[in-house]
């Protein structure tokens, strides 16, 4: 045999292919049975446009052989094989593909895809391997030769003996270290998984003698070995079917398998596109949140395809934050690959497959929320909040992507409502969309602040996530209707006579109301009467851009500095309670400045807000009591 050295621009890259380039040694098989897949895929493809070749695709397949004793990986395709000058220009030159070369020269057909286009896949193997070697016959050849490198200087090259067309693989395993095991690599359940990860909708067979044991025949407890060959990869993958062969039997059996979950998906998404974004997806909703979904472990992405080889098992930039509940996976022959296919370089293709899958997704739940309604509420059940969180998050960046698709619970409906149904339903004279906040339906439903609001036969939606208001606030309107909170400062729903009433009491009794204030000092803004109370005493509503209900969220959060809301006291002028106070007022300051205190902390308490003084707010209770 002849021997070679690599050039010194090889020799460097070898180093990188060996050291940097691949972060996880596994992909020495992926990348291996890709090169016998495209030595196949040009046979097939000669056999389509030469009437001298004469090949059946049903003939073709890759066969693994694993040797422990030897340690050896064996690889063997009977694809269009290798000429001596071939085996030096692709092997010899590290970075000179055969199948890139072959891509530009021909044009194939969608039934033939290339994988391999970088010409460095092949040297993946010297990363488990401490030596190679490469025996090949190119069809129509009848000399075959061999190529063997240990990976360091360079090769050796000569003729050698092969019975058939195509190439075959031995890998030399390295000695296993402290911090290596090479070992695993000659398991045959590992090779099985990594088929089944990487290369499970590669076109051909993958077969490999896998070792089983059986009941001898006759016996009731004795077992004997046998090989039987098995072929380990799926071929065609099922987002390549047509919808018509499949059920959802079909879909819903494919998604727990490869997703791992128990239960089927609440619906599927099989869809295919053509032009500036060429694809197959299958995407999934899941019926339920994973049980770390909401949480900073949980990697939201979809499984990424390049010609049926996987890339990515989770690539995030394919789904926006607020579509992060979907699982599936994208298969595209167009992505712009790193030279390790590991990873993808970020281009316009992958921007556009990416908005595409955010259209059909919004799409698939519009249908949904239009004409199955129990299975939205269903899915909103699960993964309403991310889409709360999408409107806003980014700034509101996405808002108008998601807002047609958020629900809140309606006062008026006592059930789940879109913005849509509320505004189509608004009253002629009603300016705002109202909403209240609290911990539950229920708590809302008792609070004083909607008194009036109901009382005028308005519907308040009912915001019982912590996400809820900071995302109204950010949507700031809907259908040119902004949203209100019945604790606001002003509601702008009183009559000329209703406001021109409590202005007048008001007067009356405006320096008690600066006296109550001074006494609260900073807990108040202000202290006035209310023209929203109807039965309730006292409440609590906010001036500007917090609320009484973002403050109690802010300051559950991590970090030392609080954040308060401007609060105002409101007093009911038709409580009895006021006029308890004006007497207290004319008689007994003292008497008044306690009131102040317990209907502050009276307000507190309805909000769902802890009083600053429990203990005091129990004595004022006594006092008043005897």
């Amino acid at each position: 045999m002849e021997t070679k050295e690599f050039k010194a621009e090889s020799k460097r890259l070898l180093d990188l292919m060996i050291n940097s380039i691949y972060t996880h040694k596994e992909i020495f098989l992926r990348e291996l049975i890709s090169n016998a897949s495209d030595a196949m895929d040009k046979l097939y493809f000669k056999s389509l446009t030469d009437d001298g070749v004469s090949v059946s695709r049903d003939d073709l397949a890759i066969n693994i052989k694993l040797d422990k004793e030897a340690r050896t990986i064996t690889i063997t395709d009977n694809g269009i094989g290798m000429t001596r000058e071939e085996l030096e220009d692709h092997l010899g030159t590290i970075a000179n593909s055969g199948s890139f070369k072959f891509k530009n020269e021909n044009q194939t057909d969608e039934d033939v895809d290339i994988i391999g286009q970088f010409g460095v896949g092949f040297y993946s193997a010297f990363m488990v391997a401490k030596e190679v070697t490469v025996k090949s016959r190119a069809y129509g050849s009848d000399s075959a030769f061999e190529w063997v490198s240990e990976g360091a200087d360079g090769y050796r090259v000569g003729e050698c003996s092969k019975d058939s067309v195509g190439t075959e693989i031995v890998l030399v395993l390295k000695n296993n270290t402290d911090d290596e095991n090479y070992d695993e690599f000659l398991e045959q359940y590992r090779i099985k998984g990594l088929v089944k990860k990487y290369s499970d909708y590669i076109r051909f067979p993958i077969k490999m003698e896998m070792q089983k044991s059986r009941l001898k025949e006759g016996s009731d407890n004795e077992y004997e070995d046998y090989t039987e060959e098995e072929i380990l990869n799926s071929m065609v993958p099922i987002w390549k079917k047509n919808k018509n062969e499949l059920k959802d039997e079909d879909y819903n059996g494919f998604y727990k398998e490869k997703f791992m979950d128990f239960t089927d998906p609440l619906t599927h998404i099989h869809t295919k596109a053509e032009g500036t974004a060429t694809y197959n997806a299958l995407l999934y909703i899941p019926s339920k949140a994973p049980y770390d979904f909401y949480s900073r472990e949980y990697e939201k992405g979809l499984q990424l395809y390049s010609s049926g080889v996987l890339i990515m098992d989770k690539c995030a930039d394919l789904l926006p934050d607020h579509f992060s509940f979907v699982k599936g996976l994208v298969d595209s022959e167009d992505l712009s690959l790193n030279i390790s296919r590991e990873m993808l370089q970020h281009d316009r293709q992958l921007k556009l497959i990416a908005k595409s899958l955010e259209r059909t997704i919004k799409n698939e739940l519009t249908k949904m929320l239009k004409n199955d309604r129990d299975k939205y509420e269903e899915f909103y059940k699960a993964f309403g909040l991310q889409l709360k969180f999408g409107v806003y998050n980014n700034y509101g960046m996405n808002k108008d992507q998601v807002k047609d698709l958020i629900m809140f619970h309606s006062s008026a409906e006592n059930k789940l409502v879109t913005l849509e149904e509320y505004v189509s339903r608004m009253k002629e004279e009603q300016k705002y969309i109202y909403y209240a906040c609290g911990e539950s339906i229920e708590k809302i439903d008792k609070l004083p602040q909607t008194e009036l609001v109901k009382d005028k036969g308005f519907e308040i939606l009912y915001f019982t996530d912590s996400v809820d208001e900071f995302a109204i606030k950010m949507l700031h309107d809907y259908s040119e209707k902004e949203f209100k909170s019945v604790s606001a400062g002003d509601l702008d729903i009183e009559t000329a006579e209703e406001k021109e009433e409590v202005k007048a009491k008001s007067q009356e009794s405006e320096d008690m109301f600066k006296f109550m204030k001074e006494k609260l000092g900073d807990k108040v803004k202000e202290v006035r009467l209310s023209g929203r109370l109807k039965t309730h005493p006292v409440c609590l509503s906010s001036e500007g851009e917090v609320s009484v209900e973002m403050e109690k969220i802010l300051n559950t959060m991590p970090g030392d500095q609080k954040v308060s809301s401007s609060k105002v006291l409101e007093i009911n002028p038709d409580h009895p309670v006021f006029q308890s106070l004006k007497k207290a007022y004319d008689s007994d300051k003292e008497k008044l400045e306690k009131y102040s205190r317990l209907l502050y902390d009276q307000a507190l308490l309805i909000e769902g807000m802890p009083v600053e003084d429990p203990v005091e707010f129990s004595n004022l209770v006594s006092e008043l009591m005897i």
